[in-house]
This record gives structure tokens, C-alpha cells and sequence, in this order.
């Protein structure tokens, strides 16, 4: 059964680790991720971007598969069903759907709308046990065609989302989504640090999971965060095991690419990913 991702990530928070959300894209990715965090004891939180959700033709038939496939495989860990980056339109459709957790990205209005948005949508969330997530401060790099800077949030904007009652909080702290560049400065630790101060026991969230280097992952998660992001990396590692396959020629004698074999190398890569971000953020065992 999918819960909230509420009760996971405050028991993260109090004992000094990170859950991960794995984004999902399609059957191999979800099938590879679940059954890694059943392997592993791990609570997991499984995330769909909007145009993820679009490309598997809807966030009804999202849903519908987790929660199909999590009772068919027998998974007993705690996973949760997450909107990632959501639009305030998004979200509804995903609450609508049957997600347990919800992100509403508010980061590019002006705060006071946020606030309001953010508001509103705390109350529908908590009628419905499920989890949301709020974001302040853009990360940096592209998600579903919005490019985030990578600005620093302000504290002061985070303690007034907190304030609201969202289950866990996004700010940005120098993190981007995708490969991080050869320049990249880091992750502003001073910032992360005022804003655990302003926003106590809350959980944070760490976006752009990929690349970041172990230490600061590590640093990260001693100053509240709760929650790390990973999609990046689980792509990369499924293109590279599924063009490997390919270039090997493993093309069935020439009776043309079997999809279950095709996309096998690539269910195993992700696997892999999962397991050693994993053991980085100190989930396993945890469930």
C-alpha cells in the first residue's frame, strides 16, 4: 500500500539520514526501483515529473501501475507516490489521481502568491493524508521547461512556508538539476544551516541529487536534510546499459531486438543506482 511520504521523512529527519526519490519514466524504472528498496529495507518515495506523467499518458495510469505493481511484487517498505515539481493545476490532477504526496512548485511567483497557493493547498492535502511539499528559492538547471538559476532561498521566506504546514521543505541552496558544470561553486552550507534554524524539525529537501559529491551529500543531511532527489544519474546509467547492449549486437541472430531483453541491461543499471545512493544517504535498514 503507498503511504505518505510524511511519516518517513520525519523519522529520516530525527535520525540524522535521507530517503530517496527515484523519478519513474516508465515500467522498468518503477519495477527496478521498487523491488531494490524491498531488497534493501529502504523506505523509497517514487516521483513523476508532469511531462513523465504525460508520457505514460496520464497521472490515473501512473498511479494506477505503482499501486498494481507494489501489490503484485509484494512490497512491504514504505513507498510513496510523489508529484515532482508540480504545477498548482498539476497538483490537483495528482491528488485527483490517487498520489500520496504532492510537490507544488511555487518558487518562480512572487512569494505572497506562493504563501497563498501554498496555503490553500496545505489544507486540501491534509483532508486527504497526503504528504506536500513546498518550494522556496529555484533550483537551478531545467525541469519540464522551467530554468532555475540556482539562487540561494531566503530563511525568512522558508520559515513562512514552513509556518503553513507543508510536510517538508525545498530551498535552494546552490543545488541544479542535471550534470553539474566544471565551475559549479557548491552547495551554500551557511544557508542550509539559517534555514534549518528558522524551520526546526521540518524536513528539507535536496534537489539535483546527482554529482553532488559525496561529503556535501553527506554535510547536507547533518544540517536537516531529509529528503535527496535522483533522476539524472539513474538516466544516465539506463542509456549508457541499454547502448552498450545495442553496440554489442545482441540483436536476437537478426530476428530483430526482443524490448525485455533490450531494456534489461538498462533495469539492472538502475538498480544499481538506486542501491548505492542508497547506502549514501543511509536509508537502508530503515523501513
Amino acid at each position: 500500500m503507498l503511504v505518505s511520504a510524511k511519516e518517513m521523512l520525519e523519522k529520516a529527519k530525527a535520525g540524522k539520514y535521507a530517503v530517496g526519490q527515484f523519478n519513474i519514466n516508465n515500467l522498468e524504472w518503477t519495477k527496478a526501483i521498487l523491488l531494490t528498496a524491498q531488497e534493501l529495507q529502504s523506505p523509497v518515495i517514487l516521483g513523476v515529473s508532469e511531462g513523465a506523467g504525460k508520457y505514460m499518458t496520464g497521472f490515473k495510469t501512473v498511479a494506477a501501475m505503482v499501486k498494481a505493481m507494489d501489490e503484485s511484487l509484494g512490497i512491504t517498505v514504505p513507498v510513496a507516490l510523489h508529484l515532482d515539481h508540480g504545477t498548482y493545476d498539476g497538483s490537483y490532477k495528482c491528488i485527483e489521481a490517487g498520489f500520496t504526496s504532492i510537490m507544488f512548485d511555487g518558487s518562480h511567483y512572487p512569494i505572497e502568491e506562493n504563501i497563498a497557493k501554498t496555503k490553500e493547498l496545505v489544507a486540501v492535502c491534509g483532508e486527504k493524508g497526503i504528504s506536500l511539499e513546498a518550494e522556496v528559492g529555484s533550483i537551478g538547471g531545467e525541469e519540464d521547461g522551467v530554468v532555475g538559476m540556482g539562487e540561494c532561498a531566503d530563511p525568512d521566506e522558508c520559515k513562512s512556508i514552513a509556518d503553513l504546514g507543508v510536510t517538508m521543505l525545498a530551498a535552494g541552496i546552490g543545488n541544479i538539476h542535471g550534470k553539474y558544470p566544471a565551475n559549479w561553486q557548491g552547495l551554500s552550507f551557511e544557508t542550509l544551516a539559517a534555514i534549518e534554524e528558522k524551520v526546526g524539525d521540518m524536513p528539507l529537501v535536496l534537489h539535483g541529487g546527482t554529482g553532488i559529491p559525496a561529503d556535501m551529500i553527506k554535510k547536507a543531511i547533518s544540517l536537516g536534510v531529509a529528503k535527496i532527489n535522483v533522476n539524472t544519474e539513474c538516466q544516465l546509467a539506463f542509456a549508457e546499459a541499454t547502448r552498450k547492449y545495442i553496440e554489442a549486437g545482441k540483436d536476437l541472430e537478426g530476428k530483430g531486438f526482443d524490448p525485455r531483453k533490450l531494456l534489461a541491461p538498462g533495469f539492472e543499471a538502475i538498480k544499481a543506482t538506486v542501491k548505492e545512493k542508497m547506502e549514501l544517504f543511509g536509508s537502508i535498514g530503515k523501513a
